[in-house]
């Protein structure tokens, strides 16, 4: 009997501190402690920031912040439990997540993204002309960025004319430490500059002021943009055998994805469906509509795409306040 009552005791014991647990981690937003996102710089990003942000704060009644910040930066501040969401982490891409993954402080969830694709492109009518535009082809055995070596005359640098220009991404994205390797090891380090635009509408600008005259420009981009549904676009092929698949996560910090298991369950289902995404990226340059109010915009317009998220319970909630 004895051994009864202490098995049962242990079993309360158990049980009081499961449901503790349980209570605890339940109780980030009813606490108090805000969700902090990365606040990133890039459209999609921007969006899908701002939508998560809305559902959390009328859904399940929590603080947010958006704190602003280059790529590197922001995962290292998600390392460190500074934020404790990155809403559109490239998986794989970054140094600092692979580590910061690899030491057990961040964990990426879901796909609030699928399909995405990044490289280097041309506008088709470098290649292929524009009969339209009476545009001859400048470079017309241009194929690969390997290709890239004997052109570097047609993409002429303004400032280092004796130079091609590539425009890569802003500096402090990922993807320009990426570029820059890629230079090197294509071997156009010295036919190229590695010319970095101050920030993603700048690059949006010289593509597009570019294209608008019919001029060559050689540059890096990605999908989901608006941008790609503006332009007809080239992507140059790569190495055989690189494999430049796309696989874009929820970034989380350890610490919340342990302590906030309920919000997680939310940000792990968060996807928008890749056309739809690109549309409201298009409406969002077209209309000059601002990412906070498009996400709600989204939101009332598409509840079935976001229901499938939530609880039923946060549905009307979120609801109501559109």
């Amino acid at each position: 009997m004895k051994s009864n009552k202490t098995l049962l005791t242990t079993l309360l014991s158990m049980g009081l501190l499961a449901s503790a647990g349980v209570t605890q981690a339940a109780g980030w937003c009813e606490s108090g402690k805000p969700v902090k996102f990365a606040g990133l710089n890039w459209e999609s990003g921007m969006l899908l920031t701002d939508v998560m942000q809305v559902v959390l704060e009328k859904g399940y009644d929590c603080k947010t912040d958006s704190l602003p910040g280059n790529s590197i930066t922001m995962e290292n501040a998600l390392s460190s439990n500074d934020i404790q969401v990155f809403a559109e982490e490239w998986v794989g891409r970054s140094e600092v997540w692979n580590k910061a993954e690899k030491a057990g402080k961040v964990v990426g969830v879901g796909a609030p993204v699928v399909g995405a694709i990044e490289g280097w492109y041309v506008p088709r009518y470098v290649i292929e002309g524009d009969a339209k535009r009476k545009l001859e082809p400048k470079a017309p055995d241009l194929k690969t960025i390997a290709d890239l070596a004997k052109y570097s005359a047609v993409f002429k640098d303004q400032e280092e004319p004796a130079k091609g220009r590539f425009y890569n991404c802003p500096a402090g994205w990922t993807c320009e430490l990426d570029n820059s390797e890629m230079l090197k090891s294509y071997g156009l380090e010295s036919t190229y500059t590695n010319f970095r635009p101050g920030t993603g509408p700048a690059l949006d600008a010289a593509v597009l002021s570019s294209y608008k005259r019919g001029e060559p420009i050689l540059f890096y981009y990605w999908s989901p943009t608006p941008l790609m549904g503006q332009v007809d676009l080239v992507k140059l092929e790569e190495k055989p055998g690189v494999d430049k698949s796309v696989t874009i996560k929820v970034g989380l910090s350890k610490t919340f994805h342990d302590e906030a298991p309920e919000l997680v369950a939310v940000l792990e289902k968060v996807n928008l469906p890749i056309d739809l995404l690109n549309q409201n990226l298009a409406r969002m340059t077209k209309e000059r509509i601002e990412s906070p109010k498009l996400a709600k915009i989204f939101l009332k317009e598409h509840p079935e795409v976001w229901h499938a998220w939530v609880s039923e319970d946060a549905a009307k909630k979120i609801d109501a306040a559109l």
